[in-house]
């Protein structure tokens, strides 16, 4: 089975260039201006081209108005948008109306019990990322390096789509693929030297960890 693996919160040419050359699928800007990985439209739709024909540009917003998200929309020209606050199934039809755009919509999971908000979204976004809840007091919904006990997808209904993301890193990533053994995954700070800082030699150990992850699986 092929594996999806987006790289989220780019905001430079080297850290784009490490996504790519090892092999990402998926490339995420942040669009909400609490979080350390924050990048301007502008900023972000010019480093997209890069991506254009070997990964999609994913735009990743908070709750976000209409105006702003249009402005994304029109300035970066992103491949599929990712909405990661507390949007209701009809905002992600809406989107997907108006911008004619695949929608990835996230939803914070912690216990078994949590995956019955999947439900009413089934049929309406076209891709789910399953992340951590934040822990108390952060003001951001994804990036806080926090995992979730992945053994709870295993009641996941089959066939639905989806990205595993939170706390992943080189250490743990095989851990997460033997026991969820999820179509695609995301990382963000477990490839950061600081936050927001994205660091080329975890990007590579990273995608290293992933091969080989893989490798023991299929041996």
């Amino acid at each position: 089975m092929a594996l999806d693996i987006k790289i989220c919160g780019l905001k430079t040419d080297q850290a784009m260039a490490a996504a790519l050359a090892g092999g990402a699928s998926h490339v995420g800007f942040i669009f909400f201006a609490k979080s350390p990985r924050y990048v301007e439209p502008v900023e972000a739709g010019r480093l997209r081209e890069a991506a254009r024909g070997k990964a999609l540009a994913v735009a990743v917003t908070v709750d976000a108005c209409d105006a702003f998200i249009g402005e994304i929309v029109e300035t970066m020209q992103p491949d599929m948008l990712q909405l990661h606050g507390s949007e209701t199934p009809e905002r992600v039809a809406e989107l997907k109306a108006r911008y004619g755009l695949p929608v990835m919509k996230a939803l914070p999971l912690s216990e078994a019990a949590d995956l019955g908000r999947v439900k009413p979204f089934i049929g309406i976004a076209d891709r789910f990322l399953f992340d951590a809840k934040p822990p108390k007091g952060s003001e951001l919904p994804g990036g806080n390096g926090v995992a979730f006990d992945w053994r709870i997808l295993a009641g996941l209904d089959a066939g639905v789509d989806y990205m595993l993301s939170g706390g992943l890193n080189a250490a743990n990533i095989g851990d997460a693929l033997r026991l969820a053994n999820p179509p695609g995954i995301d990382i963000s700070s477990g490839v950061e030297s600081a936050p927001g800082v994205k660091d080329p030699a975890l990007v590579e150990q990273f995608f290293r960890a992933v091969r080989a992850a893989r490798d023991d699986r299929a041996a």
